[in-house]
């Protein structure tokens, strides 16, 4: 992807950053660090939009000529929501209750530009079947692994993965970005800021012609 516009990740996830990477966008990671509170009472895809789109909208003003990407990741088992785990205690108890059974991943995706505004705000959902865990390997991974900066504590493409039975949708929305609909927006995006560009650059053209004109018409 040619962005010759740079993209800033609102985001310190290493995991963004990897898939950004993997896809060939050029781009800076400047995390927003905002109050990642929930409101419950709206729908689980709506939550995570909302905070996408609070991430990107407080460090737009730093970059008003750059493409920002928020993002944030949720946890849903049995309608409840799992974020990043406060403590070690509760990842265990995350852990075993993701334990032999399903839960839905869900990925809110805000593209915006602070002249342009929103461009695209998205989520995408993904469904993941964990097999049963022994106590002993919840122990293992919680104690040899990062597991507090992950929503439902834990990262499909480590160590983890080995209790991961399926997944139904994007593997790279577990990870923390949708990459196939994230890619297909950028590109949408790509092409409009062309078009605006040569719109401003037609507009600017005919301010000189205007203004030349007058100018002859002195003479």
């Amino acid at each position: 992807m040619d962005n010759s516009y740079k993209i800033i990740l609102a985001s310190q996830s290493p995991r963004r950053a990897e898939i950004l990477r993997m896809i060939g966008v050029n781009f800076k990671v400047d995390s927003s660090n905002i109050n990642e509170e929930m409101n419950q009472k709206i729908e689980q895809n709506e939550i995570v939009m909302n905070i996408s789109k609070a991430k990107a909208e407080k460090i737009s003003h730093k970059y008003p000529d750059n493409i920002i990407i928020g993002a944030d990741t949720i946890v849903v088992y049995n309608e409840k929501i799992f974020g990043k785990p406060k403590d070690k205690n509760e990842s265990r108890k995350m852990l075993k209750a993701l334990s032999g059974d399903c839960h839905k991943v869900i990925t809110g995706v805000t593209i915006m530009n602070k002249k342009l505004g929103v461009l695209k705000n998205f989520s995408e959902s993904t469904k993941v079947f964990v097999q049963k865990i022994p106590t002993k390997q919840i122990e293992f991974y919680v104690n040899n692994y990062n597991t507090l900066d992950k929503a439902g504590s834990y990262g499909i493409q480590e160590w983890f993965s080995v209790y991961i039975k399926k997944i139904n949708g994007c593997y790279y929305n577990v990870m923390g970005l949708p990459v196939s609909k994230l890619y297909k927006h950028l590109a949408e995006i790509e092409k409009l800021l062309i078009w605006h560009s040569s719109i401003m650059l037609y507009s600017y053209v005919q301010f000189l012609k205007v203004g030349m004109e007058k100018i002859k018409s002195k003479y």
